[in-house]
Parts: C-alpha cells; structure tokens; sequence
C-alpha cells in the first residue's frame, strides 16, 4: 500500500453517515437538491504532508499506474475524487489498483450508479447529447466487468472527506453536493458555485477551499473566503490538444496544478482489444474529446476555431 507509507493522517479516521434536510438549511427548494437528504463524510484529520489529488482515473490503467508511482516518487498522501471506473478498457484492474493503493476515494456518479446496479452511468449528459450516447458502449461494458465485491466497496464510499492543511480547512466532493453529476466549469456563473459551497458548508461545517472533479478540465476559482479547486483527471485528457492529463498537489498550503505523462499507446490498445472504439479511444491520443456538447460554449474549441 502507497498510503501508508508517508500519511500523517490521524488514525482515527472514520466515515459517518449524516442525514440532514438541505433544503431547510439553505432556503431552496426540494426540485433544485437531487436525492442528498443522507451523506457520507470521511474526516482524514490533519495532513500537513504533501497531499496529490486527482480524480476520473476512467478505467484507464496506465494513467492510473503513473499518478499512483508519481504518490510514491513525492511521498504524498493521495486522495481521489472519484469516477474510477469510466470510458477506458482495464476497468476491474483500475479498482483493484486504486484499493491495493489504499487512498481514499469520494464516490462519483459512476461509483454510485454501478453500486445501485443502475442501467447508465448517471454522468449528468443532455439526454440525446452525443456524449449521451457514447457512454452506453463503456458504461455497458465496465458494468460486465466489475464484480460484486468491488460493488460493495463502492457503496461504501464517503460522499464527502474532509482534512485539514497547514491551517486550512478543505472539503472534497465529485461534482456537486446538490447533484454529485453537476458539471462545475471554471466559466460557470459566480452563483452556481456558491450555492454548493453553501451547500457543503451546511453539512460538514466552516471551509477554506473545496477541491472537486467530475468536469475533467482544472482550474481554481475564487468563492467564499478561498477557492474552489478542480484537480481534473487522469483518465482523460482535459479537451486542450495534449494527450496529458492533469492532478494537483498542496505543498505547504500551496495549490500547484500538474500535467501527468501516461502509456497513452498501451491505453488505446486496451481500449480497441475491448471494442471500445467509438471516439475516446482517439482523444487519449489527440487531447480532444469525441463531442464538445458536454461543455459551455465558452469552452468548446470549434467554436473558439471556426
């Protein structure tokens, strides 16, 4: 286990079961809040080591091997958020690999869904979209390869963690806390990440900064008294032309983003071996994802181009 190794975590550590009624505590109404009447939150204490996190290591093994040999190569303490298994082709070698590892994980949308035995993966697309579409073939074919006990594990996920760094208080989510599949993007209105950063504040309590994953591009925005802090993912790259993807360490309570060199080549060839070969098999290469109607137009390179 690389976990263990460098932690200064508070071995107390535990996940508790929060049940609360959101809506009463932010004054919004029940339509705007998706099933999040009960959380789980794990507190991890103070880790005033170096901590890396990332998230969507999206089944792809490769990826998922580098950020996990870079945990061990800085002696940080790893935390993911989420969405381990996704659009790639090793998904039941990503979960064992993300488990032997021993980091915590919040659940994502994917977690959640293949935990529930749901039929698709809950990932917050635009019914018809094409990125709709294209995650029938990948959802169909991790629900085939992950097995019962990996599904326990996932259910018993924590929705929420918490630490503490350098004197900082941090909070860590998939998407959102009013939707675990809402898509956050560093353009979005000033008001859509308030309302989550009110949201996670009324369960877990006063924060410093949030760290979140789920859109797959990094930023950090300013909201509330710190920042909201995307660590991207290592599945994918981040739709910018470079087959690199992305994580994020805190070091002496400074945030750095990072670029993460991969086996893009054996992660393709895992991909077609599986038949997976409808379009995020060449953006592992290209750096661009097969459909840009998931993001903002703000953030849709065509546009950008033509």
């Amino acid at each position: 286990m690389i976990q263990n190794a460098a932690s200064s975590v508070d071995e107390g550590s535990s996940i508790r079961d929060l049940s609360f009624d959101l809506g009463s505590v932010m004054g919004v109404t029940d339509d705007a809040i998706k099933g999040c009447d009960r959380m789980r939150v794990q507190d991890l204490g103070v880790i005033d080591d170096q901590v890396l996190v990332f998230g969507g290591p999206y089944s792809n093994l490769q990826a998922t091997e580098a950020v996990l040999a870079e945990v061990g190569a800085r002696g940080a303490y790893a935390i993911c958020t989420g969405d381990v298994v996704a659009y790639c082709g090793r998904p039941a070698e990503t979960v064992a690999a993300i488990r032997a590892a021993g980091c915590p994980v919040v659940a994502g949308n994917c977690e959640i869904q293949l935990a529930q035995g749901a039929a698709d993966c809950g990932c917050g697309f635009e019914e018809g979209s094409s990125c709709d579409l294209l995650s029938v073939g990948w959802y169909r074919f991790a629900d085939v390869q992950i097995g019962s006990e990996d599904r326990n594990w996932m259910r018993a996920l924590p929705d929420i963690i918490t630490f503490s760094h350098c004197g900082a208080r941090y909070g860590v989510i998939h998407g959102g806390v009013t939707d675990v599949a809402r898509f956050l993007w560093s353009t979005s209105p000033a008001d859509a990440f308030e309302v989550e950063y009110r949201a996670l504040e009324a369960i877990i309590g006063p924060l410093d900064h949030v760290i979140s994953g789920h859109s797959g591009i990094p930023f950090r925005r300013p909201v509330g008294t710190g920042e909201w802090i995307n660590a991207g993912v290592v599945g994918m790259p981040p739709h910018d032309g470079s087959c690199d993807t992305a994580y994020a360490t805190l070091t002496s309570g400074q945030l750095s983003l990072h670029r993460l060199k991969y086996d893009v080549g054996g992660a393709v060839r895992d991909m077609e071996a599986a038949g997976l070969t409808h379009g995020y098999h060449e953006a592992l290469r290209s750096g661009h994802w097969p459909s840009e109607d998931v993001l903002p137009p703000d953030l849709r390179l065509s546009l950008a181009s033509g």
